[in-house]
């Protein structure tokens, strides 16, 4: 069994680590199977051959991988384990006298916390939210304002798949928003059942598309549940299993989306490299950005003028940018980028409803959002070429000092 021992050299982009240390704890201390005990070893087994298999591509010229894969199939022929068959993680064997810790209804491995970090500290969590005309704030606290009309995958990894659908908010206007949301929860181990859930306009279920409001019935189905807040207006489903928070909420006729996810959850996927577009992690694409500080300034500097030329369609109700302005000030008294949105929104659409969801938008980033002194974001993270950076916490003026001690060094 030592091709299972753990390998330092093996590098971090290949996961087969994890694969053999969930083996390994399954079957820890079972040096002599009987014969009662092969089914539930085989089960372990082929959880590791299914494992090995989601890591090959990033495990390719890894020794410990193609060690493991040769040791699996070795095993496999020593305990006479069909390759077919139940791969559900099996339950922690018996715990010694006295140790209560184990239950059979509550497995480990369904608890974020417990079973993904049990010997390591606490997990970084981060945030993701889109909400209003629609603006985005990435994993990484990129803020961005965007067109993608109809629909784009906002979150894809191993675990989840979220998806949002935008529809213009005036018919020849280009100012979208979000009006269709569909959540999938892919089947995780012994803890739970896939699940669906879907929100449309005016439709804020309370329970996954089959009805459940749970993981279904696995051992762990508790470790994801859906609660409803406020009647038709506000979800909230919690998928402990994974260690992440969901809010859903419908303002006015359009919906919001906020996230708190542990950065490994984040980052679970297949093949990072060749992974298509993710908005949560990747952004927009830069055809699909709208610079709205600009726009937003153009607007200021006009003041109550009309805009000359090509216009939108005359929104229900009028907003000048001191009118705008002063109603989001009403919900939102620092001027960041959540109050440009605002008032951005109401500028485009007209419709106050827009001001609410950017209210609640930043309610959320204060409840989900893991770092105090990032609630707020007072300009657009743009993305710089390599070499295009300074060093992180140098002030201009000690590269000033840095740069005349220099030439005092040289005289």
């Amino acid at each position: 069994l030592c091709v299972f021992l753990p390998s330092p050299a093996v590098t971090s982009p290949c996961k087969i680590l994890k694969c053999n240390s969930e083996f390994w704890a399954a079957t820890s201390g079972s040096h002599h199977l009987g014969a009662e005990e092969a089914p539930e070893f085989c089960t372990a087994l082929r959880a590791y051959a299914h494992c090995t298999r989601r890591t090959a591509r990033t495990c390719r010229g890894d020794l410990a991988y193609h060690s493991a894969v040769h040791g699996i199939d070795d095993l496999m022929v020593q305990h006479n384990c069909s390759k077919d068959g139940p791969t559900s993680q099996p339950r922690l064997r018996t715990l010694p006298p006295g140790d209560s810790q184990e239950r059979s209804d509550s497995p480990e491995i369904c608890h974020y916390e417990k079973s993904f970090h049990k010997h390591s500290a606490t997990p970084n969590y981060t945030h993701c939210g889109l909400f209003g005309d629609p603006h985005l704030r990435t994993f990484t606290d990129t803020f961005q304002t965007c067109k993608v009309q109809g629909a784009w995958p906002l979150i894809d990894n191993n675990y989840l798949n979220v998806q949002v659908t935008n529809t213009p908010v005036l018919p020849g206007s280009s100012a979208t928003a979000t009006s269709k949301l569909t959540i999938i929860f892919k089947s995780f181990q012994e803890c739970v059942d896939q699940k669906v859930y879907q929100a449309e306009m005016d439709e804020l279920p309370a329970a996954f598309a089959d009805g459940s409001k749970n993981g279904g019935d696995k051992h762990g189905a508790n470790s994801l549940k859906i609660t409803e807040k406020v009647s038709g207006q506000h979800i909230e489903i919690q998928a402990k299993y994974i260690g992440t928070t969901i809010v859903v909420r419908q303002v006015g006729r359009y919906l919001t989306f906020a996230v708190r996810m542990p950065e490994e959850v984040v980052n679970a996927v297949e093949d990072r490299d060749s992974q298509g577009l993710y908005l949560c992690l990747r952004g927009c694409p830069l055809n699909q950005q709208i610079d709205f500080q600009t726009i937003r300034s153009a607007q200021a500097t006009e003041g109550r003028a009309r805009r000359k030329g090509p216009s939108l369609p005359a929104p229900p109700e009028a907003f000048t940018y001191e009118t705008a302005t002063a109603k989001c000030r009403e919900k939102l008294p620092v001027e960041d980028l959540y109050f440009q949105s605002c008032v951005f929104d109401l500028l485009t659409t007209g419709d106050v409803n827009f001001m609410l969801a950017a209210y609640y938008a930043f309610e959320d980033v204060k409840m989900l959002h893991s770092n105090k002194d990032k609630l707020h974001l007072y300009e657009r993270t743009r993305e710089l070429a390599p070499g295009n950076t300074a060093p992180t916490g140098t002030h201009p003026t000690l590269w000033v000092a840095l740069l005349c001690l220099s030439w005092l060094c040289l005289l």
